[in-house]
């Protein structure tokens, strides 16, 4: 990756960002269960943080994914992972299909809100029996005159409680399941729609919802691009979605080996400092190793992606490999900081318990690993 003037200046900008509007404040909102979306989002909108990577016609900056990379990598400086989460969805998880095969009636009426900060959105694909089976989802769009009927209910939503409005993926006919779905727009202050907020072990200042849908109309005009096509663009708007997720890590992993390094420097065991026992610094060596790994393969694959290649196999495995390392690196490091490691309070702690989410959302490990065995040729068929 060959890094501009322009991506130092956002990364700063961020970090900046964090450190003023964002951590001071998060015990708080850890402790209440949520952050005010559209208080923090509304300042992100006036930095133009929220557009990065979309159309200067709808208020964003019109520059590439790249940029959005940097600014999920900045996103780890914050103390905790259910804010930088909640603001990846608003960025690159429910507006990529919408910004890119949306009408201009409808960029106008919720991408171009979202990207000042005035909307809070979310992506309505996990369903209580169909999570990373997308195939599986139950949810239904029929048609009634000039509208749809949408039935059904979406499960784990990122910013569900306060959301103006969801991506929303229902079956649209009864054809194959891959054919028959389609994304819709659907504003969440409609008659018939109903929230109720989910308690997590971790993530806790997100807030995450499971959304019902009882006969709720929306104008067919609210269709992304075809009907029948939503698989498709959601198998699209999952790639952006984890390569977002592995660039968040990276810094946020640094992080927690630095911390560790300063703090089993400075605590003694047996008259020495735990750093020195070779089993401590040798672990946290190799961990670092793998962080940088992890980086190169995640700039890879962005870079790949910007130059317009299928990047599904190389953003499957940068998914996979950073929900396994943030798990082993928070396992390790809190294991040197021994009992204060285990406390509620501690930074380690905070990563142990957010991180386990990376693992299991946007596509558990299971599926990424079927999606690179089919790529490698090596996933068997049916009847194999």
């Amino acid at each position: 990756m060959k890094f501009t003037p322009e991506h130092e200046q956002i990364a700063d900008t961020v970090r900046k960002f964090v450190a003023k509007e964002i951590n001071p404040h998060l015990p708080q909102w850890e402790a209440a269960g949520q952050f005010p979306a559209h208080e923090l989002f509304k300042k992100m909108g006036d930095l133009g943080l929220l557009g990065i990577k979309y159309p200067v016609e709808y208020g964003g900056m019109g520059l590439d994914f790249s940029y959005s990379m940097v600014m999920a990598e900045a996103l780890g400086e914050c103390n905790a992972g259910g804010v930088p989460m909640a603001i990846g969805v608003q960025t690159d998880m429910c507006t990529p299909a919408l910004a890119r095969f949306g009408s201009d009636e409808l960029k106008r009426e919720f991408l171009a809100p979202s990207i000042a900060g005035d909307m809070v959105g979310c992506i309505g694909v996990s369903e209580v029996g169909g999570g990373s089976d997308v195939a599986a989802l139950k949810t239904t769009a029929k048609k009634d005159g000039a509208d749809y009927l949408i039935n059904g209910s979406k499960m784990w939503i990122t910013n569900g409680m306060q959301a103006d409005w969801c991506c929303l993926l229902a079956n649209t006919s009864e054809g194959s399941v891959h054919k028959n779905k389609s994304l819709i727009m659907v504003r969440l202050d409609s008659p018939g729609v109903t929230r109720q907020k989910i308690h997590k072990i971790g993530m806790d200042s997100s807030d995450t919802a499971q959304l019902f849908f009882d006969n709720v109309r929306v104008p067919q005009r609210n269709l992304i691009g075809q009907e029948g096509m939503g698989f498709m663009f959601q198998m699209l708007q999952f790639q952006e979605e984890r390569l977002y997720g592995a660039a968040g890590c990276l810094r946020s992993l640094d992080r927690l080996i630095d911390q560790t390094i300063d703090y089993t420097r400075q605590r003694q065991t047996f008259g020495k400092p735990i750093l020195h026992n070779q089993v401590v610094h040798f672990r946290l060596a190799e961990l670092r190793t793998e962080v940088e790994a992890l980086r190169a393969l995640t700039y890879r694959a962005v870079e790949s992606y910007i130059s317009g290649k299928d990047v599904t196999r190389l953003a499957s495995m940068a998914k996979l490999k950073a929900g396994r390392l943030s798990r082993e690196v928070a396992d390790s490091c809190l294991q040197y900081w021994g009992g204060m490691g285990y406390t509620r309070d501690n930074p380690i702690s905070q990563a142990y318990r957010d991180s386990r989410l990376i693992s299991i959302g946007g596509g558990a490990d299971e599926i990424m690993l079927g999606i690179i065995c089919k790529l490698e040729g090596t996933l068997p068929g049916k009847g194999q």
